[in-house]
């Protein structure tokens, strides 16, 4: 069992670690030195030095230790809420906003942190092969060490502001050091050509130093932010897999529900048929016919939901693409709506043929997506407001646009916007997924969907579908 636990490359952890073997490292040859060679050595003014990298050290663990356990008791506290019991996806969005800014705190503070122990440890560095040698010590070949080690965990600014560092620190010790015996290299003679106080050597040594921190430095950052970019690739990657398994869910959900809602409702729609066919010829009140007439305008609605609860959970029926119009597409996405009275169709002057355009799409999977946009727009404005819908071919795509009168959102809200079971609508208006499924069918299809609001000005929803290539 190794005496440390492995930490992954480029984490605060792992900079912990290195800096506990330096330490000890350290240690190690001071004593190799006083007890094994001749050489006369400050040993008090190293020891110094090195106590003092193992108190920033332990202060820096002790910071670590801390941070771990308030990001463990925010997760558990982001979890589950005690009081309702649900999941923090479904509560109010202001713990949200918490969260986000503490996620931003956590992720530049121990970055900013590092920095300033790195920079600590070059100008320690710089102190003790001061003490020891100067730029003849060939420890100062650590220099390169801690560049490295700042490509990996530091961003491309950063690095390149301690690579510097690390240069001003190697010319200070080619200028002036204490000489060792056994390790300082004195010319033989005075030497002709000088600069300021560097010879030709010394020269020839900065020289060589500046050029491999440079292209240490350039090729670190550079892999580094390309390891970067794929390790956000592949979250990603896993986040959308994860969006997936969840979408497969809930899907095989409503269908299941929409097969076993499916018997009973024929079962009634037959037997309502039948009454209204048996009481046809007998005298009854007229509120008997309009009672009749309610069950089955009831059950047409129902046959319709079912049939979007299919279309959301991938039937081939259900989902069957079909050649419409972008005029067609929007009247059936209209027939569902609860408050079609309040939805405004906005025509654009510069192009009006926008209704006999063709399209090429699951067309209720559409509808269904555009009826829930035009939902979230009704339920966030006013009961005596409208939403305003507004469509306009654009080149190669389909722009629709769903413009409400609400009071918008915030920024937290809208990077949440989508994701499945958040929802800021009071309980028992929804549980959050209609934005999550409306995502999932317009993104599947090639298309786009983008949230613009602005607090206290309502919030625009714009759809982006392509065109059919003829």
């Amino acid at each position: 069992m190794p005496l440390i636990a492995p930490a992954p490359l480029g984490s605060s952890t792992w900079l912990l670690q290195l800096r506990t073997f330096a330490i000890v490292g350290q240690l190690i040859t001071i004593l190799f030195a006083r007890l094994l060679t001749p050489t006369s050595l400050p040993i008090g003014a190293l020891l110094v030095l090195v106590i003092f990298t193992a108190i920033t050290n332990g202060a820096y663990g002790w910071w670590l230790s801390r941070a771990e356990r308030n990001r463990e008791e925010s997760n558990g506290e982001s979890t589950m809420d005690p009081a309702t019991g649900l999941s923090s996806a479904m509560t109010s969005p202001i713990a949200d906003s918490q969260a986000s800014l503490l996620s931003e705190f956590k992720s530049e503070t121990p970055l900013r942190l590092a920095f300033v122990l790195m920079a600590m440890d070059l100008i320690t560095l710089t102190a003790m092969l001061y003490l020891t040698g100067g730029a003849d010590n060939p420890f100062s070949l650590f220099y390169f060490v801690n560049i490295a080690i700042g490509g990996v965990i530091l961003t491309a600014p950063l690095t390149w502001t301690l690579t510097a560092l690390a240069m001003l620190g190697y010319v200070a010790l080619l200028i002036d050091s204490r000489p060792v015996a056994g390790l300082t290299i004195q010319p033989a003679e005075t030497p002709d050509w000088l600069i300021a106080t560097l010879d030709l050597r010394d020269c020839g040594l900065l020289f060589a130093f500046v050029t491999c921190a440079t292209v240490l430095a350039y090729f670190v950052t550079r892999i580094s932010r390309q390891l970067r970019l794929r390790e956000q690739d592949l979250r990603r990657s896993q986040s959308e897999r994860a969006d997936a398994m969840r979408l497969e869910g809930l899907t095989t959900l409503a269908a299941g529900a929409a097969h076993e809602l499916a018997s009973p409702l024929s079962a009634i729609d037959v037997a309502c048929r039948e009454l209204t066919r048996h009481l046809e010829d007998i005298p009854k009140p007229k509120s008997v016919d309009e009672d009749l007439s309610l069950i089955d305008g009831q059950l047409l609605m129902c046959r319709q939901i079912l049939s979007r609860m299919r279309a959301a959970s991938g039937d081939t029926a259900a989902q069957r693409w079909n050649r419409t119009t972008l005029g067609d597409l929007i009247d059936t996405a209209l027939e569902g709506i609860r408050d079609p009275h309040r939805v405004e169709i906005i025509e654009s002057d510069d192009d009006a043929s926008w209704e006999d355009q063709p399209m090429w799409l699951p067309e209720e999977a559409v509808a269904q997506a555009i009826r829930n946009l035009i939902h979230n727009g009704l339920d966030a404005s006013e009961s005596s407001e409208s939403v305003a819908v507004e469509l306009l071919v654009d080149g190669d795509e389909a722009r629709l646009q769903v413009r409400d009168q609400g009071q918008g959102m915030s920024d937290e809200v809208l990077d949440r916007a989508g994701d499945p079971f958040f929802t800021t609508k009071e309980p028992g208006r929804g549980i959050g997924l209609g934005l999550f499924l409306t995502r999932n069918v317009i993104t599947r299809l090639g298309g786009t969907l983008k949230f613009d609001s602005t607090p206290g000005m309502g919030t625009v929803a714009t759809v982006r579908l392509p065109l059919p290539k003829e």
